[in-house]
């Protein structure tokens, strides 16, 4: 059985107070949840603050990037090694932000989630496809693409680290959601994809986040599916009551 998995992902939102106000907010809230893993990834520079407000909670902390050399003249990057020293548990990798915005490649995402993995961190592999390529058809081929790229050189016993999230980019910040028809449509094919690139035990240890506009309203609905593991939460990740009540919902 696999545990649900909810992130929250604060992006380039919050400052030093209102950081350390919601991750307070959420580990009180959250006190007597156990039957929920629960991450929520603040900006860089709040992680420090941040992790004294989870320290004594169920929260696990998260970065939101990290770069794949150890330490260096790398003006303005991070390593696994900065990011273990403030708590960091987990890093996301491949989001579509920095996919389609920053202009990251298969190959360079490949290369951070295969550094996190050495460096003790577990990576949250993000893949999806763009409002076009899921109106041609292409939403298996483009994610297949992405999932075998971002996996490559892998072996079964380090993906077992990895999760994947599955982020159709035209429900993030939109408001437009998947259906859980669609998300469990597509969540099927990721895994019935890990089966084959590893074998049906790794792909059924696996766990498969959905984000694009995950809220309260829809969240139950969303974690009824059978392949839908948990959810990589965006707006709703920031604020204390939503964000509580999604996890409650599925607690």
């Amino acid at each position: 059985m696999r545990k649900p998995f909810i992130a929250g992902n604060w992006k380039m939102n919050t400052n030093c107070q209102s950081a350390t106000d919601l991750a307070s907010g959420l580990a009180a809230e959250l006190s007597e949840v156990t039957t929920v893993d629960v991450a929520v990834c603040p900006p860089f520079v709040y992680l420090q603050s941040v992790a004294k407000a989870l320290s004594s909670s169920n929260i696990s902390m998260g970065a939101q990037d990290m770069y794949f050399e150890g330490n260096g003249a790398f003006t303005g990057e991070i390593s696994t090694e900065m990011l273990k020293d403030v708590c960091c548990t987990y890093v996301l990798a491949g989001h579509s932000e920095r996919r389609h915005v920053i202009g990251e490649t298969d190959e360079l995402i490949n290369k951070k989630v295969k550094t996190a993995i050495s460096g003790g961190l577990l990576p949250i592999l993000c893949v999806g496809e763009l409002l076009e390529q899921r109106e041609a058809n292409k939403t298996d081929e483009v994610v297949t693409e992405q999932l075998k790229k971002g996996l490559a050189g892998i072996d079964a016993e380090k993906v077992l680290a990895v999760t994947i999230a599955y982020e159709p980019v035209w429900a993030i910040g939109t408001g437009k959601t998947a259906t859980s028809d669609q998300a469990q449509e597509v969540h099927a094919m990721i895994r019935k994809l890990l089966a084959e690139m590893y074998d049906e035990k790794i792909a059924s240890q696996l766990r498969i986040q959905y984000g694009g506009s995950a809220k309260p309203e829809n969240t139950a609905e969303l974690m009824a599916r059978a392949d839908v593991d948990g959810l990589l939460v965006g707006g709703a990740g920031l604020k204390v009551d939503s964000f509580s009540a999604m996890i409650k919902t599925i607690a």
